[in-house]
């Protein structure tokens, strides 16, 4: 699924169900997860096997991906941009370098609704609850609500290559545009930044991302890429 939502650019791989939970680890990233629960390196296991694939296509030789210490994002080979994401049934990875795309996030979810309360806390403004609101009137099949909670992560996720530090759920409005079809659980979105945004060179400040989902299958995915014509 990831796939349909990055340019020809980026490179991905994705893994169903218990697909590649076993895969082996390099000796660093196996003592990353060694205290973890079972599902954690599972998951963990799974995702740095669809990374290195996915950098594979890119010619680059397997090698661990460890995390770094402030956040446990996942660090990248030089020249390159990345991200991971995997919830119940799906992990996937997707990666570019840097002279094609500047950053990216993906995340995926399970297309249910989400837990109560968590709609409160990832919500910022009166503008995007209506948008919410209106557009659940109109596809009721789409949980719009774990979109735009899957649609926030990316933005994070996009955001911290440049600052190494955490964006709030709060720091950013999005919007979400369907596609114009008959179905409703494709299309776009612009995730307007309500705080100062990346600083790409010393006078240009990047003030929004836009990105792309994908509702199927009993999955929500979501991306983020930003090439260098989005900031020309």
């Amino acid at each position: 699924m990831i796939e349909h939502v990055v340019p020809a650019a980026v490179s991905t791989r994705a893994a169903y169900g218990a697909e590649l939970d076993d895969a082996p680890l390099f000796p660093e990233e196996a003592g990353a997860v060694a205290k973890a629960v079972a599902k954690r390196r599972a998951e963990y296991a799974a995702g740095r096997a669809c990374a290195r694939t996915a950098l594979s296509a890119l010619g680059i030789p397997p090698g661990p991906i460890l995390r770094d210490t402030e956040r446990g994002a996942p660090i990248w080979p030089d020249g390159v941009v990345g991200s991971i994401t995997h919830c119940d049934g799906y992990r996937a990875a997707a990666v570019a370098r840097t002279p094609d795309i500047l950053t990216l996030g993906i995340d995926a979810e399970p297309h249910g609704p989400l837990p109560d309360g968590v709609l409160d806390v990832i919500l910022a403004t009166p503008h995007e609850r209506a948008s919410l609101a209106a557009l659940t009137a109109q596809a009721p099949q789409v949980r719009w609500d774990r979109l735009l909670f899957s649609a926030k992560e990316t933005v994070y996720k996009a955001w911290y290559p440049f600052h190494r530090r955490m964006l709030d759920f709060k720091s950013a409005e999005l919007l979400f545009t369907p596609d114009e079809s008959e179905d409703p659980g494709h299309g776009g979105y612009t995730a307007r930044l309500l705080v100062p945004g990346p600083l790409l060179t010393d006078e240009l400040r990047l003030a929004h991302f836009s990105g792309r989902y994908l509702a199927r299958d009993g999955f929500v995915v979501t991306a983020i890429t930003v090439q260098h014509d989005d900031v020309k």
